[in-house]
């Protein structure tokens, strides 16, 4: 079950993965009111009848999750979304990719809450397989504004595999002092 924003964008993360894509990049906006989230892949795509069922509940492919009969990350994403009036939109041309956004207002008392992005893109960074991620965050609240983008390429270069645990270490601190500044700036204006 998906209890928090964070668990949708690693269910659709996990999918891009699956999908076979090298390149992959996130992007997790926040301004004063809404939660805007972007996953774009270069994995196989999907053609416009796979498109249009993977929206429904019932339908699965039957190769990522052999012995379940349906498929719920996207139908449970979409009636998340549908009930508190966000956004979702999902595109993909078979054999070029596929780019899912969904946004989230803030404020409506049905939004799951935003859940842990440190640890959601710690889990994303160390996932593993031979793509490149790239993610963007960024923060603009009441006119003051703040963003950071990682690479996993850059920082599994720096740091080493990420199954060390010292670079694991190393990456949580640095993305937690990366969420820290937002909300440093969050504090400024509330």
């Amino acid at each position: 079950m998906h209890a928090s924003l964070c668990d949708f964008l690693s269910d659709i993360f996990h999918n891009a993965v699956e999908s076979g894509a090298d390149s992959i990049r996130v992007e997790v906006r926040e301004n004063d009111s809404v939660m805007t989230y972007m996953v774009e892949d270069n994995g196989k795509g999907m053609s416009e009848e796979i498109r249009r069922r993977v929206t429904d509940p019932f339908y699965t492919d039957g190769l990522k999750h052999r012995k379940r009969k349906v498929g719920l990350g996207i139908p449970f994403l979409m009636q998340a979304v549908e009930a508190v009036s966000g956004s979702f939109s999902l595109e993909s041309e078979e054999g070029r990719g596929t780019k899912v956004s969904y946004s989230f207002p803030l404020e409506h008392i049905d939004s799951p809450p935003k859940g842990n992005l440190v640890s959601t893109f710690l889990s994303m960074i160390s996932f593993p397989g031979a793509y490149r991620l790239v993610i963007h965050r960024s923060l603009a609240v009441d006119g003051k504004s703040d963003a950071y983008e990682v690479d996993r390429s850059e920082l599994e270069e720096l740091l080493g595999s990420f199954e060390d645990v010292g670079a694991l270490q190393l990456l949580r601190t640095y993305l937690q002092s990366q969420e820290t500044a937002l909300d440093e700036i969050r504090n400024q204006v509330g």
